[in-house]
């Protein structure tokens, strides 16, 4: 089965990610010290991009604490210790936390735990690190790699579960190419996740570059929360389960024995919730004013149907 042939490239999203990141370097530079320079330590628009906004989201937090010192270590890491921290991958440095679930922070920001680089940040243990960068080769190998490489510059590996657990995962709009998520000893596994929430971010930055705003006052039935969505909700879960579904019809021939069993599962099931959307789908893309965004989410959606 050839790779799947999905262009992640898309011009309003890097022009958005070079855009914000200068903004968010000149509000902060203030805080830097006089002789510090601003590095491309990160190697990557986008790792710069998800970067600052860490540094932005450590510095206010740290403004309206009147914490100086951590302030200040902001104004002088405007790469967050990328460089300190970074783990080779398939797709390029990437930044693998392990942070302890129980003990991250919740705020207005976000209805989920998160977690904000900051001077105390210690990368992984080496088994995680190994976990992850497994993860991103088959990710990379099976042809999202411009998708991980652009939206999934840190993962925060969460809770250590088993092969049929339910893994939760999430994103924030506060911190994009930021993912947490659950886990368990398979690298096939994981990048299923990657893809996923990688693809929410991919959204969410595609929706702000092209100046998208979806009304939320029509609404359509999500399968996956069995109940009615907004738009944005809708689009969001047509685009990022129809990735993974991509991806596991590519893996799984070369998976055997619980793997395999897992991933057929897996699959078999979003056909099944998939083929509800195929209606509503066209009417809520009739909401996305860009037409090259719109023919994005609607080839994803198509080929995923396919299946």
């Amino acid at each position: 089965m050839d790779a799947p042939a999905i262009s992640f490239s898309f011009a309003p999203i890097q022009a958005h990610h070079r855009d914000r990141t200068r903004r968010i370097r000149a509000a902060l530079k203030p805080a830097a010290r006089p002789t510090a320079n601003i590095p491309d330590s990160s190697g990557s628009d986008a790792a710069d991009y998800c970067l600052a906004h860490h540094v932005l989201e450590g510095a206010e937090a740290a403004a309206r604490s009147r914490e100086t010192a951590t302030f200040n270590w902001y104004g002088a890491h405007p790469d967050a210790n990328a460089s300190a921290l970074s783990t080779p991958t398939a797709v390029g440095p990437r930044i693998v936390l392990a942070p302890e679930l129980d003990r991250l922070p919740r705020s207005t920001i976000s209805d989920t735990p998160y977690y904000v680089l900051n001077s105390d940040t210690t990368a992984a243990p080496p088994d995680l690190r190994e976990l992850a960068a497994a993860a991103y080769a088959n990710g990379a190998k099976t042809g999202f790699a411009d998708l991980l490489a652009g939206h999934a510059v840190v993962v925060c590996l969460l809770r250590h579960k088993k092969l049929g657990d339910t893994l939760d995962s999430w994103t924030l709009s506060r911190l994009p190419g930021t993912i947490f998520c659950d886990h368990i000893n398979e690298p096939v596994v994981l990048a299923r996740d990657l893809i996923h929430e990688a693809g929410h971010n991919w959204l969410n930055d595609a929706l702000g570059a092209t100046a998208c705003e979806i009304s939320d006052e029509v609404r359509f039935y999500s399968p996956w929360k069995e109940t009615s969505r907004p738009a944005f909700g809708f689009l969001h879960a047509c685009f990022a389960f129809p990735l993974t579904m991509i991806y596991a019809a590519f893996v799984l021939p070369e998976t055997s024995g619980d793997l395999y069993r897992f991933l057929t599962a897996y699959l078999d099931q979003q056909r099944g919730l998939l083929a509800t959307t195929a209606a509503d789908h066209d009417r809520a893309l009739a909401l996305i004013n860009d037409p090259a965004l719109r023919e994005r989410l609607r080839s994803v959606h198509r080929e995923a149907l396919s299946l």
